[in-house]
């Protein structure tokens, strides 16, 4: 009980007008998982099974194997061979299993001998074809908020997510035994998808944990299908891949939504984050004093009222206004200082400048002159940022009490130190 692969050239165009039968696969589409072999012609009145149904698969029939597809020979409702290589076969009911693995490996044969058949073959033979291509678009959308640690904003948040992801079976043999409903003509993905999806959420809410535990700020989600995907495999690897031949394959993330606590937190944590500059606190000090004003000069029916008003609240306020600028200003001016420090350059009086001369004293900015070391590296200071050795340009004392530049000393010819 069997298949033998079938000599192309002795087929050649005339299939449809064979004596026996020629079985392919069923309509596929591009979320269908596995659909049942078809007779070509079933209705041939030149068929020599003409007392067989549809549910038998005469000896010396042909069957056609596409791309991307795996034939299953089943018996009894037992597998007893199978395809994934391209071409044509022939069912050979006294011939052993052939097993053509195509690319799917060795391993496939494993999965194989615990489910073969084995006894004599009966009338109830069918072919079924398994869809190998990456099954995509599956959607996907957390029907509850997911928590979220965020290192970052240092808080527990909720997230909603929403998007796609695909799938591809990796052991067919498996697949058709573990996830196929008995008798079934044609399955699309979505026909089993609710037992799935509700153990693609779990398995989302451990990879999205995992990702807080990794130090993922919540906002990059998005950006991280790769990641998440590969986090997705970990957390399904036993119930997916193990149990029914299928893994992930990727995940896109259309689109993140935070519950109203998260929301609020986040907007207060990033408002905090820009207030925390000095220049934007002072733009919103101003901006605050001049909306006023825009308000009391449109005050038509009574401006002098209003800017009355407004004055005797300046005065109250005008003293924490003021103290608020003061604050403003010194923080910038130490923020400038803490710049320049950074990119300018310290004079001998000790003024830090930017410019090339000193304003305090007028000295121009010393000159550095860089310097390559022996191991390739650019210096300007006097030792090499990469392997610590100084510059060989720099003057260096001998014990001797002899002022060098050279690696020896010109005095008593030790080497530099």
């Amino acid at each position: 009980m069997g298949i033998i692969k079938a000599v192309v050239g002795a087929i050649g165009g005339g299939l449809a007008d064979s004596w026996l039968e020629v079985i392919q696969s069923g309509e596929m589409s591009d979320t269908t998982v596995m659909a049942a072999g078809v007779k070509v012609r079933p209705n041939d009145k030149r068929s020599s099974n003409t007392k067989g149904t549809d549910y038998t698969i005469s000896n010396g029939s042909i069957i056609q194997v596409g791309p991307n597809q795996m034939m299953i020979l089943v018996e009894g409702g037992k597998i007893v061979d199978y395809s994934a290589e391209p071409g044509y076969y022939k069912v050979e009911n006294s011939g052993m299993p052939s097993m053509f693995n195509g690319q799917l490996g060795e391993s496939i044969k494993e999965t194989f001998s615990r489910i073969k058949y084995g006894g004599t073959p009966s009338s109830s033979q069918r072919a079924y074809f398994i869809n190998l291509q990456e099954i995509k678009g599956i959607k996907f959308g957390t029907r509850n908020a997911v928590n979220y640690f965020d290192n970052f904003y240092n808080a527990e948040l909720f997230l909603r997510a929403h998007g796609t992801y695909s799938i591809k079976i990796t052991d067919p043999l498996k697949f058709f035994a573990e996830a196929i409903p008995r008798n079934a003509e044609s399955v699309d993905i979505n026909d089993i998808n609710e037992q799935y999806l509700a153990e693609y959420l779990n398995a989302l809410q451990a990879a999205i944990n995992q990702m807080s535990v990794d130090g993922i700020r919540i906002s990059t989600l998005p950006s991280k299908s790769v990641e998440l995907s590969r986090y997705m495999a970990t957390a399904l690897d036993k119930e997916w891949s193990d149990l029914r031949g299928m893994e992930v394959c990727s995940v896109g993330i259309a689109s993140i939504s935070y519950d109203e606590e998260s929301a609020k937190l986040i907007n207060m944590r990033n408002k905090g984050a820009m207030l925390s500059d000095a220049t934007i606190r002072e733009g919103f000090v101003q901006g605050s004093i001049a909306s006023g004003i825009e308000a009391a000069g449109s005050n038509t029916s009574g401006a002098a009222q209003a800017f009355m008003g407004m004055g005797m609240g300046m005065q109250g306020a005008g003293s924490f206004m003021g103290a608020a600028s003061a604050t403003n200003s010194a923080q910038m001016q130490q923020q400038k200082q803490q710049q320049e420090s950074q990119n300018g350059w310290k004079c001998e009086c000790g003024k830090v400048n930017t410019g090339k001369f000193c304003a305090e004293c007028g000295k121009p900015k010393p000159e550095q002159s860089s310097w390559k070391c022996e191991c390739g590296q650019e210096n300007t200071g006097k030792f090499c940022a990469e392997c610590g050795k100084p510059n060989p340009n720099q003057s260096w004392k001998c014990e001797c009490g002899e002022e060098n530049k050279g690696k020896f000393c010109s005095a008593c010819g030790k080497p530099r130190p």
